[in-house]
């Protein structure tokens, strides 16, 4: 397959995660439904791609890692997790639900595919660097990827693990930023601006990258370049993302974190989603 038909396979993998989100919303009638829609195309990137691994062996030795710092984000992950085989598409309708492996926040013991328990955020980072650390120990080739949050760099425990990955020489980590500017006290950049955010990584010896997070070609070219980089540099992928993307009339709506939508608007979302499908 050509670049531009892998790119195309890759942009059919990110709707059918956005939908998989979607429907799970639907189940509860909440979600971080916008972060989800936003990060779709870096997690189709990731999962069909990047990583590797074996859909039916979640806990396969070789496999590479994806840590999910952001507990609520596991609807995403979630979703790009059905999307690849690991969790099976049935239990869409458990989400949320008692007894469901399918918690609204993210939690290891629960759910195959779940590396990490999130949502004590700030920790993702520190845990990859000792996960890093123990896969170097064994002489592993797997690469641990760790998705974080723009809001967790205002947490001092993202920067001391991000001085320890270079001081440690760690080129098995590769870290992912959403940059969304949105956290829960207000735009991100108004709670703590992390501004310039590149050169902060560089400094402390990282090979970093910027790019639009919905933009398929870049993140493959920046996600192939990562994992390809010489030297015993920790590294990472910036990713400016756009919340609710692939639904115009929630993109349009008044940017929180929690978005709201309304019981009737799941299936509206749905139907938007549907008719933009990738040609």
């Amino acid at each position: 397959m050509g670049e531009i038909g892998h790119n195309t396979a890759l942009k059919e993998r990110a709707y059918r995660i956005r939908r998989n989100a979607l429907r799970m919303g639907a189940v509860q009638g909440q979600g971080y439904i916008a972060q989800a829609l936003g990060i779709a195309d870096v997690l189709a990137v990731s999962y069909f791609h990047a990583l590797n691994y074996r859909p039916g062996e979640p806990e396969w030795e070789e496999r590479d890692r994806f840590l999910l710092s952001i507990g609520h984000y596991a609807i995403a992950l979630y979703a790009a997790l059905i999307e690849a085989g690991i969790l099976p598409e049935d239990e869409i309708d458990t989400y949320g639900c008692d007894d469901s492996r399918l918690p609204m926040s993210g939690m290891a013991a629960y759910t195959p595919g779940m590396e990490v328990t999130g949502g004590s955020l700030g920790h993702g980072l520190p845990i990859a660097i000792g996960i890093c650390l123990g896969l170097k120990r064994k002489g592993s080739k797997a690469f641990c990827y760790t998705l974080f949050s723009d809001g967790e760099l205002d947490e001092g425990s993202t920067w001391e693990a991000a001085m320890s990955a270079g001081s440690h020489g760690l080129d098995n980590l590769i870290g992912i930023v959403d940059v969304n500017n949105m956290q829960a006290d207000g735009p991100s950049r108004g709670v703590m601006n992390f501004e310039p955010l590149a050169p902060k990584f560089e400094a402390f010896g990282w090979f970093v990258q910027r790019v639009d997070g919905n933009d398929m070609a870049a993140l493959v070219a920046a996600f192939d370049a990562a994992r390809a980089h010489e030297g015993r540099t920790p590294r990472i992928v910036i990713c400016d993302t756009r919340m609710a993307k692939g639904v115009p009339f929630l993109e349009a709506r008044e940017r929180n974190h929690f978005l709201r939508v309304e019981a009737d608007e799941w299936q509206s979302a749905l139907d938007v989603l549907d008719a933009g499908r990738p040609a």
